[in-house]
């Protein structure tokens, strides 16, 4: 399922801070020129937090939020198994939506991290490939 508005009322302090960095990041790409298609698309086998277009490219964003470093960022905790869940949760994507199967594709993570004045968003490109 496609959530494109969540009700923050029933989150956990985690899920709300969750959504608003996943809000933080749609803004980011947004204002790189980059067009939304889905947000939060769920199957059995995983989660896609976004899903959008970068010109001919659909792109399939992890966004994860770390405010410690201690154990390598937000970067570093997307593991092969979490890697592994976003490639079958694209896989669903597409056989649920067959205009998308026409883009190339790729794997961008955004990493988001507490700065003094504002959150620090690092895009990642190809940060895995399936």
């Amino acid at each position: 399922m496609d959530d494109d508005f969540r009700d923050t009322s029933r989150l956990t302090p985690r899920q709300k801070t969750g959504a608003a960095n996943e809000a933080l990041a749609l803004d980011y790409l947004q204002r790189h020129g980059l067009q939304l298609i889905a947000r939060n698309h769920r199957c059995k086998a995983g989660e896609i937090d976004l899903v959008m277009l970068d010109g001919a490219t659909l792109v399939l964003f992890e966004v994860r939020y770390r405010a410690d470093a201690s154990f390598g960022g937000a970067a570093a905790s997307v593991t092969w198994r979490k890697q592994r869940r976003i490639m079958r949760a694209a896989q669903h994507l597409l056989l649920m939506r067959a205009e998308l199967r026409r883009y190339r594709s790729r794997f961008d993570v955004i990493a988001v991290a507490p700065g003094i004045d504002a959150p620090q968003v690092e895009w990642i490109k190809n940060a895995f490939t399936s």
